[in-house]
């Protein structure tokens, strides 16, 4: 293993990826060309690897290069593997390295909007969800809860950020994704269209006195859905609500009047995302 380098020198350049360059940065890293990312765990770098993200460089721990890092620097080969002790690489990130492994890797082509729409019955559609945690959250229960793509309105938080990476478990590079547009004029009116016009009937999930009840039985027998999810507290815009065919409410008991988005997804995800065989 002649690519396994030592640390000894916080300030080296290389490890600016890691420890000194924001998401913002890693995003941009290559202009014009797509950017950066970071994904922490073995399991979430195997996933990434799974699905085809080219790996630029690995920090972990020394004790991980013969441990469970092993299968990930075999799969990595003639890149530079970054290691030092655990108290050395938590100086030098600054917090705890999520099991101990981190791997630089290069974004890929997002596909199109018609290649999502291609095939897929069930999309998740996130309306301006800027907190990585929730976005992260929502796309592990897409992949597990039959949702066959992910479309973000562009004010949502990258999916790709690490924080979002690692509370999706990987999941955001098994389920495909895309912005819907690449400005607020895209949304919401164009791009509720441009869904209805692919055969999707849109559902709003919102607060509503007039929304159904989401096992209303019309929903499961459609063929194509895509669920749209707001924020946390603004909830979907008023002008989202209203272009959508559906608006649907999950009822509530002992006075609960609305659940975080990512377990309103999740429920949402469970009820429909298999469609119901005619």
């Amino acid at each position: 293993m002649s690519n396994i380098i030592e640390i000894t020198d916080f300030s080296a350049p290389e490890l600016d990826i890691y420890a000194r360059l924001s998401e913002a940065q890693l995003l941009h890293y290559y202009e014009p060309q797509g950017g950066l990312f970071i994904a922490e765990s073995p399991k979430v770098i195997e996933r990434a690897l799974d699905a085809g993200y080219t790996p630029v460089s690995l920090l972990l721990e020394r004790k991980h290069i013969t441990g469970q890092a092993r299968g990930i620097i075999n799969r990595c080969r003639d890149i530079p593997v970054y290691t030092a002790d655990f108290d050395v690489l938590t100086k030098l990130t600054g917090f705890q390295l999520t099991r101990g492994v981190l791997c630089a890797m290069r974004r890929s082509k997002m596909p199109s909007i018609n290649e999502i729409c291609t095939e897929t019955h069930r999309i998740a559609l996130l309306e301006n969800i800027m907190n990585p945690t929730n976005v992260g959250a929502i796309f592990r229960c897409a992949a597990a809860l039959n949702i066959d793509a992910v479309l973000l309105t562009p004010a949502c938080s990258d999916p790709l950020y690490r924080r979002a990476i690692r509370v999706s478990m990987g999941t955001v590079f098994q389920i495909p994704w895309a912005y819907l547009g690449s400005d607020k004029e895209d949304w919401p009116q164009p791009g509720i269209r441009m869904l209805q016009e692919k055969g999707f009937k849109t559902v709003a999930m919102a607060l509503s006195d007039s929304a159904i009840r989401i096992d209303d039985p019309r929903l499961i027998s459609e063929e194509k859905l895509a669920i749209v999810l707001g924020t946390e507290g603004d909830g979907l815009s008023p002008a989202t609500i209203a272009d959508c065919d559906y608006t649907v409410r999950i009822p509530m008991s002992h006075g609960v009047d609305s659940l975080n988005v990512a377990a309103a997804s999740a429920v949402a995800f469970w009820q429909l995302g298999n469609k119901n065989p005619c």
